[in-house]
């Protein structure tokens, strides 16, 4: 689990008129250990991550080990009534061992995409209502989870895949952020959808004191 406030500014990319590239990883280039345009982000331990060429573009490669914590950040100004729908591409090498989101003590995943919107209040990092879908492993997919980490209640993950699913294969994944977000927060006004102030991804495997590896690009936000 990760609580964030977004602080690095920066204009998506057209995707012609239906869609706005998050993360395209067209350049292998990084800065300061992120790619081009992402804040790094080490919540624990050392991170080791790189961009690794897949067809025409880059995919953000991510390993963690008994002790870390990390992921890339980037803030945003996207407009929920112009762009509903959420996809990408991602593969996972290694699951970190034994891992469930609904105990804090094993509460880890080989990637998570965390979708925050705008804060309903003050403090911004405990009113921002933060959609997390997740490579789980035993949890089943499909399961809706509150994190169980302290002060996290607004940080609500959806199960996209697990250890049922085959390793090294890559998956393409669509979500309608305005029926996730009903269903995850029905308890902040009623479950209507709000802008979005910023995109991340992270890998952790500290709980456990296992290992996770996995890969993500082609991230967008689409009109349809």
């Amino acid at each position: 689990m990760i609580i964030f406030i977004l602080t690095l500014p920066e204009a998506v990319m057209a995707g012609g008129d239906n869609s706005l590239i998050v993360a395209g990883f067209y350049s292998g280039k990084m800065e300061e250990g992120a790619p081009s345009g992402w804040e790094l982000v080490e919540k624990k331990g050392v991170s080791n991550l790189d961009l690794e060429r897949v067809d025409d573009r880059y995919a953000l490669h991510m390993k963690s080990n008994s002790e870390s914590s990390f992921g890339i950040k980037k803030e945003m100004d996207v407009k929920t009534g112009e762009y509903t729908f959420l996809s990408w591409k991602w593969k996972v090498a290694r699951l970190p061992v034994e891992a469930d989101v609904r105990n804090a003590g094993t509460d880890d995943q080989a990637v998570q995409i965390y979708v925050a919107f705008k804060p309903t209040g003050w403090p911004a990092k405990l009113k921002t209502p933060t959609i997390g879908y997740i490579w789980g492993v035993e949890c089943p997919k499909d399961t809706v989870v509150t994190s169980p980490q302290p002060l996290a209640d607004k940080v609500r993950y959806i199960v996209i895949r697990n250890k049922s699913d085959t390793l090294n294969e890559w998956y393409q994944e669509k979500r309608n952020l305005e029926e996730d977000y009903k269903k995850l927060f029905p308890d902040i006004d009623n479950g209507q959808l709000r802008d979005i102030e910023g995109i991340s991804f992270y890998i952790n495997s500290q709980h456990t004191k296992s290992e996770a590896e996995s890969y993500i690009y082609d991230v967008r936000f689409s009109r349809d």
